[in-house]
C-alpha cells in the first residue's frame, strides 16, 4: 500500500503541462539568449526562464489597459443633465436581466424593518420590530428560516431583554443573558468578539468561541442607538445621545478617541473601507451630516445639512455614501465627499430614490452587487446603484501575482540620482538603517566651528591643538565605535582594479563576461 501510494506521488509530481495549456505565442524581441554559458542544461534553463519574465511584462503592460478607476457608474452626455434625474424604471431596464433581479419591493407588516446581508453578500436576513425574523437567500429566493418571536427587536436577531442567538434553520442555540436590553449588536469576524451596546451606555464584548465576557465599559455618556465597526482595525464607533463620537478597543478602559460630533443626537454612524477606514461619515437627528477624517480629527472634511431630519448613512465597499433622509434616500461618490470644503454646501447628488413609507430605519449595500436596501415601515426596498460593486476579477499592478518592480531603497541625497542602496557610502547606508552614531557627526560640527572661531585668536602650539581636537573624545566607550566606524581600504586592491581597467581600455584585456550568478550580485 505504501508503495502504491509512493508511486502516485512521484508521478503526479512528474506530471507535465498539457499541450493545450502550453503557451504557443512567439517569445518577445530583445530576449537575452546567454550564449555565453557553456553548459546546455542551463542556458536552455535561463532562456526559458527569460521568456517566461519577457511574456509576464508584456500581458501586464497589455492589461493596464484594462484598468478602469470608475466603471460600472451612470455618465451623463453634456453638462445639463444630472444622474439623479435618472429612475429606477430607467436603471433597471438598462441593467442586464441578472442585475436587474437586484431591484425589488417586500411589503411586510410588523415594522419597521432592518437588513443585514452576510460578508459575501449571498443571504439576508431582516428582522421587524414587532418580532418578524427572516434569513433566505436573496438571488435563488429560498428561504432559510422565518420565525414570529411577538417580542420587540432592534436589531437583526435581537429581542427586547436579552441576545439570542439562531441557526440557519432558525432553531435557538443560546441565549446571552450578560448583554441586557442592548440596542445595537456588532461581531468581529477575525477576533471572535459579539459587541453590544444599549441604552444603559455599556459596551460588552462577549468571546463567542469560550462563551466568556472578554471587557465591559462603562462609556458614561448616556444611550447609544448607532455602533460601527472599522473593518481594518476592528476599531468600534459609537454614537451616544448626547452627539459624542467615541472609539472603543477591548484593552483600554476609557475611549481612545472622543468628539462631539453633533449638537443633537447621533442616528447614523459608518466608516468608509475603500479608503482604509481613513474616512468616518456622521449624521445628526437634524440632519446634519458630517466627514471626518480619522488621520488627525481636527475637523470635518465635508459638512452638509439635508431636509427631513436624519435616519441612517452606510459606506459602500466603492466609496460611496448612502444617506436615508426624510422620506428619500441619497446617494453620494467620491472624491467630492472627501474633498475640503469650507462651505456647508452639499456635494454633488449622484442618486436619489424616494419612499413614501416613512419612518426609514436602515441603509444597507449589498457586498459585490450594486444593491442598496433600505428597510422602512412598510418592509423592504431594493434598489439599484451603478457603479458601487468592488473589483472581483481585476487586473492590476498591485495584484497579488503580478511582477513587482525592482526595490531600490535612496535617501533625499540621492533621489535625483537613482543611485542604489548597496552603492551608498558606508555612513550613508547606517544613517538609513538607523545604526548611525552622531556622536562623531556632531563632535567634528563641533570641531569645525571652533576651528573658525580660532583662526581670528592668537596662534597656539601644536599640543594645545592636539589637545583641543581630542575634546570630549576620550572615553574608551567611543573609541572602540569610532574605530569599527571606519572604512578599511585596502591600496593594493585600488591598484589591481585602475590596472584592469587601463588593460581593457589598450585592448590588453577582455572585459568579463556577464554569468549565471549576477542575478545575485547586489546592484
Amino acid at each position: 500500500m505504501v508503495s502504491s501510494m509512493d508511486s502516485l506521488f512521484v508521478k503526479v509530481q512528474h506530471t507535465s503541462l498539457p499541450k493545450s495549456l502550453r503557451p504557443t505565442s512567439p517569445p518577445p524581441d530583445n530576449v537575452p539568449k546567454h550564449k555565453h554559458i557553456k553548459d546546455l542544461k542551463l542556458r536552455t534553463k535561463l532562456n526559458r526562464q527569460a521568456v517566461h519574465v519577457a511574456r509576464s511584462k508584456a500581458l501586464v503592460e497589455d492589461a493596464e489597459l484594462l484598468l478602469a478607476s470608475e466603471a460600472g457608474k451612470m455618465q451623463v452626455e453634456n453638462e445639463l443633465e444630472r444622474t439623479w434625474r435618472i429612475g429606477q424604471d430607467d436603471i433597471v431596464q438598462g441593467a442586464g436581466q441578472e442585475a436587474a433581479k437586484g431591484r425589488r419591493e417586500l411589503k411586510l407588516d410588523g415594522g419597521p424593518y432592518r437588513s443585514r446581508y452576510s460578508r459575501n453578500g449571498r443571504h439576508l436576513a431582516i428582522v421587524g420590530s414587532m418580532g418578524h425574523v427572516a434569513t433566505f437567500d436573496w438571488q435563488t429566493g429560498t428561504m432559510h428560516a422565518e420565525l414570529q418571536l411577538q417580542e420587540t427587536c432592534r436589531d437583526i436577531t435581537r429581542p427586547k431583554k436579552y441576545v439570542f442567538i439562531y441557526d440557519r434553520d432558525g432553531v435557538e442555540l443560546h441565549r446571552l443573558k450578560a448583554h441586557i436590553e442592548p440596542t445595537r449588536l456588532e461581531f468581529l469576524p477575525y477576533h471572535w468578539l459579539l459587541a453590544s451596546v444599549g441604552n444603559t451606555g455599556f459596551l460588552k464584548y462577549q468571546d463567542t468561541s469560550t462563551g466568556h465576557i472578554v471587557a465591559e465599559h462603562r462609556t458614561k455618556l448616556g444611550a447609544c442607538n448607532t455602533l460601527a465597526q472599522n473593518k481594518h482595525n476592528a476599531v468600534l464607533h459609537l454614537g451616544h445621545s448626547n452627539g459624542v463620537v467615541s472609539l472603543w478597543t477591548p484593552n483600554l478602559p476609557h475611549p481612545a478617541v472622543q468628539i462631539l460630533a453633533h449638537l443633537d443626537p447621533v442616528v447614523g454612524l459608518s466608516v468608509d473601507q475603500s479608503s482604509g477606514g481613513r474616512y468616518m461619515a456622521t449624521l445628526g437627528q437634524d440632519g446634519v451630516v458630517k466627514v471626518w477624517d480619522c488621520r488627525n480629527w481636527k475637523g470635518t472634511v465635508r459638512e452638509w445639512t439635508t431636509r427631513g431630519g436624519g435616519a441612517e448613512l452606510e459606506w459602500s465597499a466603492r466609496g460611496a455614501l448612502g444617506v436615508a433622509v426624510g422620506g428619500s434616500v441619497n446617494v453620494y461618490t467620491k472624491p467630492s465627499i472627501q474633498t475640503p470644503h469650507a462651505a456647508k454646501a452639499p456635494p454633488p447628488l449622484y442618486l436619489t430614490h424616494p419612499i413614501p413609507h416613512r419612518p426609514l430605519t436602515s441603509v444597507r449595500f449589498c457586498p459585490f452587487q450594486d444593491i442598496l436596501t433600505i428597510g422602512h415601515n412598510a418592509g423592504l426596498s431594493s434598489i439599484l446603484v451603478p457603479g458601487i460593486q468592488p473589483d472581483m476579477i481585476a487586473l492590476d499592478l498591485d495584484f497579488v501575482g503580478s511582477l513587482a518592480p525592482t526595490t531600490k531603497l535612496t535617501t533625499a541625497v540621492n533621489d535625483t540620482h537613482d543611485v542604489p542602496f548597496g552603492r551608498l557610502p558606508r555612513l550613508e547606508r547606517l544613517r538609513i538603517q538607523g545604526k548611525a552614531d552622531e556622536t562623531e557627526l556632531v563632535d567634528d560640527d563641533e570641531d569645525a566651528a571652533e576651528g573658525e572661531g580660532d583662526k581670528n585668536d592668537k596662534p597656539q602650539s601644536r599640543a594645545e591643538k592636539e589637545k583641543r581636537k581630542m575634546r570630549g573624545k576620550g572615553k574608551s566607550v567611543k573609541r572602540y565605535l569610532r574605530k569599527q566606524r571606519k572604512n578599511v581600504i585596502d591600496p593594493t586592491a585600488q591598484r589591481e582594479e585602475k590596472r584592469v581597467a587601463k588593460a581593457i581600455e589598450k585592448g590588453q584585456m577582455e572585459a568579463r563576461q556577464p554569468s549565471a550568478l549576477d542575478r545575485f550580485r547586489r546592484p
